[in-house]
């Protein structure tokens, strides 16, 4: 059995070589192998091979840290780089495929992007659309073709389910026009992109390098008008969480042994415009170990730092504006693999650790690869495009609520950060993963309902809820999840950014009137609201203090014991508007996600549309 041997950090690497000589001689006078060994600041490791009984001897020894198998190469990656265009599948377009705006570095003609890119801009003008850098080109492909290596490795042909518009924003040096203030660039690039192209969703994967990481307060002016713009042209806007590497220099190694720790680093927080309310902050998680067979072949000194959907060493993190849950989502990104001779090794320069996507000089390369948020984001952006083309009616906000609610995340990555506290788990991996047909599609045992709407400020609306008899009586869990998202004017000059508030509850047990005598306004005169039983209102998690923080709330209840008969067969959403700052509204645009599910696989689907009548909507 060939496996990995690591011992803790027992002090100075003379020290641990001493013990790897020990344990070298151990392996080999009971009938094992070292093959390898490797012996840096901080970590100390053998490649062996040994039987079971020895195995089982070598457990026992206080000094081994971890015995495990070998990283699994990536075989893949190496050999779609290597792909002529006649070795290409037929590219489908989806019909009707939703445009998305990529606001970049500019888009090359690509033989995959024939027929996908419908127009480029520059943003002013003289900048042209050309991209010198390559950047923007790979952001396009992965908004265009998602996860290109799955597709690759599944075979058939390759779907596009998104068309392509581009604005150059950056100009030959890598940085933002020189004679234009950036708050004019990105309201010139979407709106100019939105009239003209029809483009309703939008990727941003760029920064301000020059900005401190967020730490709470007032936001900068890109931050505000991202913002502002969500709002007002009703679009979705996407942007990275951003990136950092997490060790250079003498303290490299630390990039394996103090993962996932540094991420939560005040250094590693949001730069601008990631902490904007309105928009969806994607951060980023692994692909896999970044492992391929040449650097498995490389020697046992190589070592991944993630495994997959586990978070990217590089994803900068939340929280957001006030505390809100932020990133909102994570996505495909890439990861870093560990090389005491190189460092940190991105998809840059290591395929196998990066996501594959389309190179901008197509003649001397089909493919690249690249590790990034600028690609978990567009990887996002993607499947926002696969919902909007179901729901092409769909406001931004209700886009939000089914992405948001349809997300988790990954039990990998809880498992990897299970040492943290939750709250620093969401600063990392917000509301998580999406999974896209969970977004787009009801099944048997899952419902999903939706709804769009404004309410007048400091009003509510009720929705009854239908609890179908097979959820009530049927064992199993059983969860329900609310999603809300609202796009409330902001200005980056107040303490209070978000000029009005949005939230819910959810209550069971109770009458419609019971309800309303609970929420609606009362005179001085009346007196308290009569109460509603604590046991009445659904403890959902997270609580309404973190979750509404954000302009796109969401929160799980699960039922795991018993029956519910004795609540009834009808839940209650309400959902307040509370006024702020903006009193030149007259109401507030919002969307709500509900989603009921059975988990134990019990039919509800046909019950519940039988009780429906118009709203909420039932997605089918």
């Amino acid at each position: 059995m060939l496996l990995d041997l690591e011992i803790w950090n027992i002090g100075s690497a003379q020290i641990r070589g001493a013990k790897l000589d020990e344990l070298t001689d151990l392996i080999e006078q009971q009938g094992g192998n070292v093959y390898d060994r490797y012996n840096g600041p901080a970590i100390s490791l053998l490649r062996i091979e040994v039987l079971g009984r020895l195995l089982i001897d070598l457990l026992s020894v206080e000094v081994i840290a971890v015995i495990d198998a070998p990283p699994q190469p990536d075989t893949f990656t190496r050999e779609a780089l290597e792909l002529n265009l006649a070795d290409f599948p037929p590219v489908e377009v989806l019909e009707n495929a939703p445009v998305i705006g990529i606001l970049d570095s500019g888009i090359n003609a690509h033989p995959l992007l024939e027929g996908v890119v419908v127009g480029a801009i520059g943003v002013p003008e003289g900048l042209g659309t050309a991209d010198e850098f390559g950047h923007g080109t790979r952001v396009a492909g992965v908004a265009a073709f998602g996860d290109l290596r799955a597709q690759l490795a599944e075979g058939g042909d390759l779907v596009c389910a998104a068309r392509i518009c581009s604005a150059r924003v950056v100009n030959h040096r890598g940085g933002f026009d020189d004679h234009s203030l950036i708050t004019n660039q990105m309201r010139d690039a979407l709106t100019t992109l939105n009239r003209e192209f029809g483009c309703r969703i939008f990727s941003i994967s760029l920064a301000d390098i020059k900005s401190a990481p967020y730490a709470g307060g007032k936001v900068g002016p890109w931050t505000a008008t991202l913002d502002e713009l969500a709002r007002e042209l009703d679009v979705l806007i996407l942007v990275s969480a951003g990136n950092r590497m997490p060790r250079q220099g003498e303290r490299q190694e630390e990039s394996v042994t103090g993962y996932p720790d540094y991420l939560l680093e005040a250094s590693n927080r949001f730069l601008e415009p990631s902490a904007a309310l309105n928009v969806l902050t994607v951060g980023s998680i692994a692909h896999g170990n970044g492992i391929d067979q040449a650097l498995q072949d490389a020697g046992v000194g190589i070592r991944p730092i993630t495994g997959p959907y586990e978070p990217s060493p590089f994803t900068r993190v939340g929280p957001g504006i006030g505390g809100a849950i932020k990133p909102d989502l994570v996505d495909l990104g890439g990861t870093l693999v560990y090389d005491p001779l190189a460092g940190p090794r991105t998809g840059y320069d290591q395929p196998s650790a990066g996501i594959l996507t389309l190179n901008h000089r197509y003649l001397e390369q089909m493919l690249r690869t690249a590790s990034g948020t600028s690609y978990s984001t567009p990887m996002a952006a993607h499947k926002a495009a696969q919902l909007l083309g179901r729901f092409p009616e769909a406001s931004a906000n209700l886009l939000r609520a089914l992405l948001v609610g349809a997300a988790t995340v990954p039990d990998q990555a809880k498992q990897r950060l299970i040492h943290l506290d939750p709250e620093a788990t969401r600063h990392i991996c917000g509301n998580g993963f999406i999974g896209v047909e969970r977004a787009v599609y009801s099944d048997d045992a899952r419902v999903v309902l939706y709804a769009e709407d404004a309410l007048p400020l400091d009003s509510f609306a009720v929705f009854e809820i239908p609890i179908p008899e097979p959820y009530l009586n049927q064992p199993g869990d059983r969860t329900i999840t609310i999603t809300l998202a609202y796009d409330p004017p902001v200005r980056h000059t107040r303490v209070d950014y978000a000029g009005v508030h949005m939230n819910y509850r959810m209550l069971r047990g109770v009458t419609l009137d019971e309800v309303v005598e609970h929420f609606r306004w009362r005179s001085r005169d009346e007196g308290a609201a009569p109460p509603i039983a604590p046991a009445k209102v659904c403890d959902m998690v997270p609580r309404p203090t973190l979750r509404e923080k954000g302009s796109v709330q969401t929160s799980c209840v699960t039922f795991r014991r018993g029956e519910l008969t004795h609540y009834g067969d009808t839940y209650y959403l309400v959902v307040r508007c509370e006024s702020g700052w903006a009193d030149f509204l007259n109401e507030q645009r919002y969307a709500v996600v509900v989603e009921i599910a059975h988990n134990a696989g019990v039919q509800i689907y046909q019950h519940v549309e039988q009780r429906v009548r118009v709203r909420p909507r039932i997605l089918a």
